[in-house]
């Protein structure tokens, strides 16, 4: 079970940039990884969430990886593990990582009135 949800997000510089610290800061991620450009003022943040769901033994990991350039954000929601098949194999209803991270998201440009997209750049390349 693999799932990848994209967002591509405009604004201000300054909202933009602190978008990512504050997911950080909100969310403590289990692993974390910041990359700054020494050219640009380009950013990368690369983080792990993982999930450990005790009814059906089994955990679920998001990577969320946050590019920031002036121009834009672009934020990538890979969740991937769990189980489905047989044996508890229910879709969850109740709250899980990734909803919480989405909601932040959401939550985040329409507080400071940012413009939020899905992302459709580079769908063709993962189905190849």
């Amino acid at each position: 079970m693999s799932t990848v949800t994209k967002y591509l997000i405009y604004g201000p510089k300054d909202d933009l940039k602190r978008l990512p610290e504050k997911l950080v800061s909100a969310h403590p991620p289990k692993f974390l990884f910041k990359h700054e450009s020494t050219a640009g003022s380009d950013r990368v943040y690369v983080t792990v969430y993982e999930e450990y769901d005790k009814q059906t033994n089994s955990t679920v990991s998001v990577v969320c990886i946050a590019e920031y350039t002036p121009e834009h954000t672009r934020v990538h929601l890979k969740k991937s593990g769990g189980r489905l098949g047989f044996k508890g194999s229910s879709l969850r209803e109740e709250k899980n990582i990734e909803s919480d991270l989405i909601e932040f998201i959401i939550d985040y440009t329409t507080r400071y009135g940012l413009s939020l997209q899905n992302d459709e750049e580079g769908d063709d390349e993962s189905e190849e």
